[in-house]
């Protein structure tokens, strides 16, 4: 292994040595999107460590959305917003911190507002009924990755409206708050609103991954959550296991 690694490298798993470093030199830009990073083999000769070593930190790399690799080209850095989310209910702002990337939230609306028949039909309430609702939009290293229009059920989440959503996130308070039971997805692809589009930097007519989704207890709808995600910034991965 490489001696001049800094402690806390030094002290990590060989692949782990590798990839940190490679994860740190691109946070910090030293390789921009689409440019072409060391090969395998200089950085089994820098780090002195076995091919099947880097090849490991490399597959993590790319898992992650970090490096795109063309076999017998190359390996090169992604682009730097075009990122993937399994089908599970994460938290955006842990996704981009495992990224090494730093996520900001600007609250556009916090407010109490009456459901309209189709919201109230959605949630199980009667119309009129008082329901949450927020707007965020969620910038990663300063640039928008996802408009969230979410409304909330207050028999689920009294507390909502109190929070500081510029420091903590919908999803994170929602998970500790609530007794989450199950959730439903709808997935298309499509165009934003015009405010969506202000709001995210992006021409109405870009194409956007949109998700809506709802959340359960045992009995009742927690939340509607319409999330829009520019569509050269945002991919989504799936998982099937037989």
């Amino acid at each position: 292994m490489v001696s001049s690694a800094p402690a806390p490298l030094a002290s990590l798993a060989p692949y782990a040595q590798v990839k940190q470093y490679l994860k740190g030199r691109l946070g910090a830009g030293d390789w921009p999107p689409g440019v072409l990073m060391p090969s395998e083999a200089e950085l089994v000769a820098q780090f002195s460590v076995s091919r099947m070593t880097v090849n490991r930190a490399l597959r993590e790399l790319q898992a992650e959305g970090l490096i795109e690799r063309v076999q017998g080209v190359g390996t090169f850095a992604a682009q730097l917003h075009k990122v993937s989310s399994t089908l599970t209910l994460r938290d955006l702002h842990e996704e981009i911190a495992e990224r090494g990337h730093h996520h900001e939230a600007k609250v556009v609306a916090q407010e109490e507002v009456r459901a309209t028949n189709g919201l109230a039909g959605q949630l199980g309430l009667k119309p009129g009924a008082p329901v949450f609702h927020t707007l965020i939009v969620h910038l990663e290293n300063g640039v928008p990755l996802q408009c969230e229009d979410r409304y909330v059920n207050p028999a689920c989440a009294p507390d909502y409206l109190a929070q500081d959503f510029a420091k903590t996130t919908p999803t994170h308070y929602l998970f500790e708050a609530t007794a989450l039971w199950r959730a439903q997805y709808s997935i298309e692809a499509g165009r934003a609103t015009k405010d969506e589009a202000k709001l995210l930097g992006i021409a109405p007519t870009d194409p956007c991954l949109i998700i809506v989704r709802r959340t359960f207890t045992t009995d009742s709808a927690i939340t509607l959550a319409r999330l829009v995600h520019p569509g050269t910034r945002y991919g989504l991965e799936g998982h099937f296991t037989p």
